[in-house]
Formats: structure tokens, sequence, C-alpha cells
């Protein structure tokens, strides 16, 4: 059947208007996948911007991690990390902050924002485990650091001592416990002692705190049990090598036992490790000057001088034996 030509132009028309949408459509669609990586990134932004952060989050992970521009790279960071805190997602926040804090460390921006979002982790991480586990040593544990921070020794102790009652061996807490009562000013001589049988106990549990050992090796060196100093000090050095603290005490108490020869190496690796210590230059001068070694002495005297000139409270040389 011939439709009339009038009926039949309009069918054509017809036809013709789907065809032209059909192919807006195709050419829409081939300019969103062509739309370049910073021209994404921009439109997450711009999202985030307008907080619809559910359709921007997956294109910002996107942009931080592809888009060459650094500034637009870290704008699309940043913009991750405050919508990943607006939707309560922590872990997309974290991934946000890691990248950021990889890629602009010292960023003042990213560091602020960093100091933000973890703290929001941290309170709500804490008030999840208050909620979930209230009568765990966790919440003991975090009372007490929240005590040591403000300097509320007494209370802080307090709270280590719940902990050993809930779990007398549980590692750590004895060193934490023992740290709490030595901060306190001038502790009374029950304190010390307290404080050095919990050194002690941690060690009974973890024979690899180094922390343990040096402070057992101060206690004594402030004592002046040489003897008991050196193995103490000598353990925590075997433990960890990169410990100061240590090395200086340690060649103190060498020093103090006229052991001038052995003091000579363990102070020089404590004046590497810690260069503004003044004490381990002093000493190491007391020691290259007993050990026949003038030059080198004279130039650790020299740079314990300038420091002594630079700050006289904390040059406070140790007295020549």
């Amino acid at each position: 059947m011939i439709l009339p030509m009038p009926r039949c132009a309009k069918v054509i028309t017809f036809l013709s208007l789907i065809l032209c949408l059909s192919f807006i459509s195709v050419a829409q669609s081939k300019a969103g996948a062509s739309a370049s990586p910073s021209a994404a990134a921009e439109h997450a932004v711009s999202l985030a911007a307008a907080g619809r952060c559910t359709e921007a989050i997956p294109a910002l992970r996107k942009a931080v991690r592809n888009v060459t521009d650094s500034d637009l790279r870290k704008r699309a960071g940043l913009a991750g990390v405050r919508c990943a805190m607006t939707r309560n997602q922590p872990y997309d926040a974290v991934e946000f902050l890691q990248i950021l804090r990889r890629d602009f460390p010292s960023d003042p921006e990213v560091l602020y924002q960093a100091t933000h979002a973890y703290s929001d982790l941290s309170t709500q991480a804490s008030q999840d485990l208050l909620r979930e586990a209230p009568s765990s040593y966790q919440v003991h544990e975090l009372d007490a650091e929240a005590m040591e921070v403000q300097g509320k020794w007494d209370e802080a102790a307090a709270e280590y001592r719940k902990i050993l009652e809930i779990n007398p061996n549980l590692p750590g807490i004895h060193y934490r416990l023992g740290r709490v009562l030595l901060s306190k000013p001038s502790p009374p001589p029950e304190l010390l002692r307290e404080a050095k049988l919990n050194f002690e106990q941690e060690l009974k549990i973890d024979p690899q705190n180094a922390g343990a050992e040096g402070v057992l090796g101060e206690l004594a060196l402030q004592a002046n049990e040489w003897p008991d100093a050196i193995d103490h000090f000598t353990r925590a050095t075997k433990l960890d090598s990169g410990f100061g603290e240590a090395y200086a005490g340690l060649g103190s108490a060498l020093i103090a036992e006229k052991r001038f020869p052995e003091a000579v190496p363990v102070l020089e690796t404590a004046v590497k490790l810690q260069p503004d210590n003044p004490t381990a230059h002093y000493n190491l001068a007391i020691a290259l000057s007993r050990t026949g070694r003038k030059e080198d002495a004279d130039r650790e005297f020299a740079i314990h001088r300038k420091m002594q000139e630079a700050d006289p409270a904390a040059a406070t040389a140790t007295p020549n034996p």
C-alpha cells in the first residue's frame, strides 16, 4: 500500500529526528570518554564542593593518582579527604591522606588537613572502643596515655596498675608504669624503687626491651653503681644499635671506671648518633686525652665549649675524672 505524500513526508521526518538524536547521543558519549584527566578531576572537585561526595569520591580517587598537574592533584586529594570524612568513610580518608603525605610531605595545607583528619579518626576509633569493649585493658591504656599527656602522673600510674591487675604479663605496661613514676618531679626513694622493680619485671616479660635496659642503666649511673650501669647500657646498645642515650650513658660509666680505651669507640658512636649531646662530646674529649690523642681531644673540647657558650644550662659538663 502506498502512503499519501503528506503522510509519507511526516514518517521520513520522524525517522530523521530519531537518527539525529542517536548521532548526538553517540557524539556526547565519545566526548565524555575522551575528556582529559584534568577536566575529569576539575569536575570531580566541583562535585565535591557541591556536596555530591558519593559521585565525587571515585573520580577523585582516580584524579589523585593520574593527574600530572600538582596543584590540581593536591586539590583533588584534599577534596577526597573532606568528602571521605563527611561520608564517614575512614579507609578512603586514610587512602587520600597517604597519597597526599607522600606527594606533598611539607605542604602546610596538607599537614593541617592531615592533623584534623587523623585527630577525628582517632576520636572515632576511641569512641568505638569505649562502646564495644568498655571493660578492656585497652580502655585503661587510652586513659593512662591521656593522663600522661596532661602530666597527671598519679592518675596515669593508677590506670597502668589497673591494666596489670587485668593482665600482669602484658608487654610494655611495666615499662610505662616505671616511666610514669620517674616522670614525677623529684620522685622519693620509694617511687624510685618501685620504678626499678617495674623495669626489671618488664625485662622478664620482654627481654628485648632496650628502653628498660637503658633506664636501669641510667638509674645505676645516678647511684654511682658503675658496673651495673655498664651491664645495662651494654645490653641496651646490643638490643638497639641506634640508641644514642645508651651509648652516651655507657661512655659515662666507662669514664667513671677509668676504662678510657674502651670508652673511646663507645663515645664516638654516641656523638655520631647524638651530635648535639654536649656531655658525650666532653666525655669523649676526656677519653681521647687519657689515651694520648691530644689533637682529637682538643677538637672535642672545642665543640663542647661552643655548646656551652650557646646554651650554658644544657652544656653542663661531666666533671673531669
